[in-house]
């Protein structure tokens, strides 16, 4: 598998992004991470399709005072290296991606932040090494278990990023995906890991991935997870925007499914699109602040 490596000049000056880059060795390529080092709780931000850890950067600034914010760039986003080929992007990929990366780290006792494709790995995930796992906050994602209609909207999703593939721009569909209007600095941001096409595989593939069919890889990691979310025990926080047209059918379900979701009061973030982080940072800071001193122990 041959890997693109995106500049570091394209990172320089990123609003509200100085965290210095970590790295470490997946795959054979070079994945990058923001640790924030202190705190006593971990929290593990995984963010989604198409945009990169400079997503949480609002939640970063307003919970590393308290906690240890690790927030890893998916390879092929962000400022990790990026597989040259859509068909090198597949579900196992990302998911033992992750894997070794929160073994190699070794983290435990972690708060698992997950949104978008930071749940679709995410949650298995969690459930696959829920010895690791002592939270779990679940934002604008879903379950794709290949037995359920991931809906109207996602279809519409997966038609268009299918049509377009390597001429997606992180920064238009993130712009898409937000109700506000973003500046132009914020939106060059989003683009900055990707200055030619050829480094936009990841960003053409993922949609196209998803486990929508019973047989597609992953799955059956979904539904070992669902099973495994109708008994669970540790501390759950369901909170979705109010304006996502692809995944706010998801609320009510993760809601009813986990046990302890309904432990938590039922909050929705209003005037947020599906990239809610962008959008309400600030806010869902606070949100988990709250949920986790509620459930500590």
């Amino acid at each position: 598998m041959e890997f693109l490596r995106t500049p570091d000049e394209q990172f320089d000056n990123l609003p509200d992004y100085d965290f210095a880059p970590n790295y470490l060795e997946v795959h054979g390529a070079r994945m990058h991470y923001v640790d924030t080092v202190e705190g006593d709780e971990t929290l593990l931000m995984l963010h989604g399709e198409p945009s990169w850890s400079f997503l949480y950067r609002h939640m970063i600034h307003a919970l590393k005072d308290s906690y240890r914010c690790v927030a890893p760039d998916l390879l092929g986003f962000g400022r990790s290296d990026k597989p040259t080929q859509i068909e090198d992007h597949t579900f196992d990929f990302h998911y033992t991606s992750l894997e070794a990366f929160i073994t190699q780290l070794d983290l435990t006792d972690i708060t698992i932040i997950v949104q978008d494709w930071g749940g679709i790995l995410g949650i298995p995930l969690a459930m696959e090494h829920e010895d690791r796992i002592k939270r779990i906050v679940i934002m604008n994602t879903g379950l794709a278990t290949g037995d359920i209609d991931l809906g109207e909207g996602f279809k519409q999703w997966q038609n268009a990023a299918r049509k377009i593939g390597m001429r997606l721009e992180s920064g238009t569909v993130v712009q898409g995906g937000t109700v506000a209007d973003l500046s132009k600095d914020v939106v060059d941001a989003y683009n900055a890991p990707f200055p030619e096409r050829k480094y936009r595989a990841g960003v053409a593939a993922m949609p196209l991935i998803v486990p929508s069919e019973l047989d597609m890889a992953g799955a059956d990691k979904h539904r070992a997870a669902r099973d495994r979310l109708k008994t669970w025990d540790k501390p759950a926080l369901v909170l979705f925007s109010d304006q996502d047209p692809i995944t706010s059918r998801a609320r009510h379900f993760f809601r009813q499914l986990i046990p302890t979701a309904q432990d938590n009061p039922e909050t929705v973030i209003e005037g947020a699109g599906h990239f809610l982080q962008e959008e309400a940072g600030a806010e869902i800071a606070e949100q988990i602040r709250a949920f986790i001193e509620r459930n500590s122990s």
